[in-house]
């Protein structure tokens, strides 16, 4: 007999890319048209569009919007949504993991009035203005105008021909051939970053540092891409400001921020419990009574919840961003050569004449949409980064675990060279180690389903008190007896053995060390590799092998330091009654799953190693005791299709007015088995038939209707044996609904007994029971009925069995 692989199937969760915002590019209006609109009234325009988008944002569906993605890729929790409705706390989650982001790399704290450098990089202003550096006069812009080298401002790239980089840290040094290049060494910022020093004290001036002139031939490099750039006449000013990223910070902040406080308590601020969306203030119980009563005109005023108005406080419209070189001017348009938003007045100068210049709003979409779609690109690169974290995290506790065992392995081997009892004591601890393990283990499983089970029922008598409360008779009588029913069935569910320790609390392990330390005696390590090309002996890992109901499953493993390569491997199981042994698996894996096996019975298993030279030795041999009881619900796959199952195959109806068959998953051969069925629902006197029946047995027809059943049925009033369509033996005593069905499968004398509400319903129904055979019940729409299993032999039975 060949036993299958078990295998388990991939649930691993994968993680929903989304699609990219869609955007079309507008017609482009006419600039000169959009410069008689005035700045406030784009702002209007804007902000009603930007309202209409809100309003729409949340309908979209949340893949559509890379903040989802990525909380997607950060927190594996599936589709979020981006709206401000969201959770605050998932968005601080998710907003925690760009705080790097939104540090400035030169001194190391969230940017404060950050600017655009022409690299794309950030810098604060004042951050900016401290890493400057003077040029010689000879390569100031003038002088470059002057020469004819046609070079603009803003060639970054041939500047950075001619900085140095230090062999010694990878920063900056000077720039070759200045005359006034900084000689100091380079700073070091908290972010990691090289950056230069103040070539000279700033002068002394009245303004502030963001406001105060730079020097004549000022250089500033980029701390991150190490790219210089010449500054001209405008300075910093000719930098444009990252109003989105101050936004963004912003946010962040908030995010970050404590509870709110209320804004009028005088002395320590109580929590805010409320804010006011027209006053903008946020209030504690006593001070919105005291100043902000709900009468008069303050009556119309809306308040909100403190999150909430957080949340209405980060959408409003900040600061629009305006012109570097106009600084009254709003930007309208944007430039496709230059790569940069424009106003009207630069377009009135001439700056842009021959350039492709296109709607402001146009491009803001079109660049959305772009940078959605490129979104998902970096989207599933990040999936595919934390996959491949996974897997880095497994090969480390995988590699831990190999250097473990291996060492160990090593270790035992050398010392059995000079001492073969320390090296065999230190084995032993360690089965007896894992041996304590898996007993603990087995017992806390036990104590957390245990624990789970009694909380469940102090949470069905806490209601059941509260019901009892009601002064309701009416509504008291609709529920009663469906709780009543509740409360015997987990009273039955307590007293059928979930009170019994599975796991004993002697260590059954013995020792017999004359074989093995004759064999290590033996051991040869050179000659055995030399001589004896067949597989080393398996190992079988006794953490991995375990038994449940009659299924065994067992694993098994090369030594770490065999060299000689197995082919395959043989899987041996005696008869579970001490017999010979038999072959249960061949093949090349190293684990196997062994169904139907005898329930309460004691199987020893061996597996042994072979290749193209030979067989090696068997292993050790396993002792596996298959369960006292059976746990087993019905067999979707083997029932009738008019069949209907329900809590997880343990409830059975069906679609039809005809009798209908169904099995349980677990067929018996061996042993003493009983399992009970309740009846849930019994309408207009239906005939249900119980018993066991072989796995061909007819399904559209009662049970007992062919000779591969054996059953009782049973109306309101009396039931019957019947096998082969022969009825016999009449017995009065009925079933209603709430009655019990007690199957009792008794193969060491081969009789089959029925019982109806615990008592004997008639004579032993069957004998002479061989065989395989499997619980069968069979029914119609009018009955409903929930398996009971794992239940021990009634106590009348066991005794009178002792008896004869």
């Amino acid at each position: 007999m060949r036993a299958p692989l078990s295998r388990l199937p991939s649930n691993e969760p994968r993680l929903p890319g989304g699609a990219g915002l869609g955007g079309q590019e507008g017609v482009v209006p006419d600039w000169r048209a959009a410069r008689h609109l005035g700045g406030s009234q784009t702002k209007s325009i804007a902000g009603s569009r930007r309202q209409g988008d809100a309003g729409r944002r949340h309908h979209r569906g949340c893949r559509r919007w890379p903040r989802c993605w990525t909380r997607q890729i950060l927190n594996s929790s599936g589709t979020g949504c981006c709206t401000p409705c969201c959770s605050l706390a998932s968005n601080q989650v998710l907003m925690e993991e760009m705080e790097e982001e939104l540090k400035c790399p030169v001194c190391g704290s969230f940017y404060r009035e950050p600017i655009i450098l022409p690299c794309s990089h950030n810098l604060c202003q004042a951050c900016a203005r401290n890493i400057l550096v003077q040029t010689p006069e000879s390569e100031s812009p003038q002088s470059r105008r002057a020469s004819g080298s046609g070079v603009s401002d803003y060639d970054y790239l041939d500047l950075d021909k001619m900085s140095l980089y230090s062999e010694a840290d990878s920063g900056y040094g000077s720039y070759g051939g200045f005359a006034s290049a900084p000689t100091t060494p380079c700073q070091k910022s908290p972010n990691g970053v090289r950056v230069f020093p103040p070539a000279m004290p700033p002068p002394a001036t009245h303004l502030s540092p963001a406001l105060a002139p730079v020097p004549r031939n000022s250089c500033i490099t980029c701390p991150q891409c190490h790219r210089s750039l010449i500054l001209d006449d405008r300075g910093l000013r000719g930098f444009p400001k990252n109003r989105v990223l101050e936004g963004v910070i912003d946010r962040y902040q908030q995010s970050k921020a404590a509870a709110l406080k209320c804004q009028l308590c005088e002395k320590a601020p109580k929590e805010a419990t409320v804010m006011c969306e027209q006053c903008d203030v946020f209030y504690c119980d006593p001070c919105r009574l005291r100043c902000h009563p709900p009468r008069g005109p303050l009556a119309k005023h809306r308040l909100v919840p403190p999150a909430q108005g957080r949340v209405s406080r980060r959408l409003s419209p900040r600061k629009v961003s305006t012109c570097t070189d106009h600084e009254l001017e709003n930007h309208s348009m944007y430039c496709v050569q230059c790569k940069m938003p424009v106003c009207y007045q630069c377009l009135e100068e001439g700056k842009h004449s021959s350039h492709e210049v296109k709607a402001l709003g146009a491009m803001w979409k079109l660049h959305k949409s772009q940078l959605s779609q490129a979104l998902n690109g970096l989207s599933d690169r990040a999936k595919e980064a934390k996959e491949f974290l996974v897997q880095l995290r497994n090969m480390v506790q995988q590699i831990q675990e190999n250097s473990v065992e291996f060492e160990a392995c090593l270790v035992a081997q050398c010392d059995a060279l000079i001492d073969a009892l320390n090296r065999r004591k230190a084995q032993l601890l360690a089965r007896v180690n894992k041996e304590h393990e898996h007993k603990l283990k087995v017992v806390r499983d036990q104590i957390s389903h245990c624990t789970v089970k009694l909380r469940q029922t102090t949470g069905l008598m806490e209601y059941c008190l509260e019901v009892i409360k009601e002064n309701d008779p009416s509504g008291f009588l609709q529920i009663s007896d469906a709780l009543i029913r509740r409360v015997h069935l987990t009273e039955d569910q307590w007293g059928k053995g979930t009170l019994t320790p599975r796991m004993t609390t002697d260590f059954d392990l013995s020792l017999d060390n004359s074989p093995l330390l004759q064999s290590i005696h033996q051991l040869d390590f050179v000659q055995m590799k030399a001589s004896s090309p067949v597989p080393a002996t398996p190992i079988l890992q006794l953490e991995e092998c375990c038994t449940h109901n009659n299924s065994a499953t067992l694993s098994w493993k090369q030594p770490p330091l065999s060299t000689v390569p197995a082919e395959g491997y043989i899987l041996e199981l005696d008869d579970g009654s001490g017999g010979q042994f038999r072959e249960v698996y061949v093949g090349k894996e190293t684990m196997c799953t062994v169904d139907g096996l005898h329930f309460n019975s004691t199987y020893n298993a061996r597996v042994k190693a072979f290749n193209k030279t030979g067989v090696s030795p068997y292993s050790k041999t396993l002792v596996l005791q298959t369960s006292e009881v059976a746990w087993f619900a019905f067999d979707p796959g083997s029932a009738h299709s008019d069949i209907i199952f329900s809590n997880d195959n343990l409830t059975v109806t069906c679609s039809s007015y005809d009798d209908r068959v169904v099995l349980g998953k677990t067929g018996f051969s061996k042993g003493v088995h009983y399992w009970e069925l309740t009846i849930d629902r019994y309408d207009n006197h239906p005939d249900p038939a119980f018993g066991v029946a072989r796995m061909d047995v007819m399904k559209d027809v009662m049970l007992g209707k062919d000779d591969k059943a054996w059953a009782m049925y049973v109306d309101n009033n009396r039931s019957w044996f019947m096998h082969s369509n022969s009825h016999t033996n009449r017995t009065e005593g009925g079933i209603t609904k709430g009655a019990t069905i007690g199957v009792l499968l008794d193969l060491n004398r081969k009789t089959l007994t029925f019982f109806i509400n615990d008592g004997q319903q008639g004579p032993i129904a069957f004998e002479n029971m061989e065989g395989l055979f499997f619980p069968a019940v069979s029914l119609n729409r009018n009955v409903q009925v929930t398996l009971h299993t794992g239940l021990p032999v009634p106590d009348f039975y066991s005794s009178r069995a002792s008896i004869a």
